[in-house]
């Protein structure tokens, strides 16, 4: 089944989560070593996203990574765009929200266009896999 056939429909919980720079060398992990994160994604178009660093404590002057947003989605096959309505941050959602998406098996990874960081474009990665075909 190619992409273009596959289905985003459903509650998705967050595996795997990586950061690499131009030369593919690992630069972090988004929201730490124990991120925790929900998406639900409805057959009529809507979703949500929950993100967080899921760590008990954090190192001393560390703060915590946290995302939230919501909103109407389109996805083409290869592209989820949405188009944001509410969330945690308002100045950090002012254009769509887009991410390709690449399924391996039967995980979906979302890739964000490329962010500058301390000076470098680092590509992030968020994996994610399906526990429930139906969304919430």
């Amino acid at each position: 089944m190619t992409s273009q056939n596959k289905s985003v429909v459903g509650v998705w919980r967050l595996v795997a989560t990586r950061a690499t720079d131009p030369d593919g060398r690992q630069v972090g992990v988004p929201f730490g070593p124990r991120g925790m994160g929900l998406v639900t994604l409805t057959s009529d178009g809507r979703m949500m996203s929950v993100l967080v660093d899921g760590r008990a404590t954090l190192p001393e002057g560390m703060s915590r990574q946290y995302s939230s947003y919501c909103g109407n989605y389109t996805f083409d096959g290869s592209t989820l765009t949405t188009i944001v309505d509410a969330n945690c941050d308002p100045a950090r959602f002012s254009a769509p929200q887009v991410r390709k998406v690449r399924f391996e098996g039967e995980r979906m990874v979302l890739q964000p266009p490329p962010a500058e960081v301390n000076g470098t474009k680092v590509t992030r990665e968020l994996t994610w896999e399906r526990i429930s075909p139906m969304s919430l």
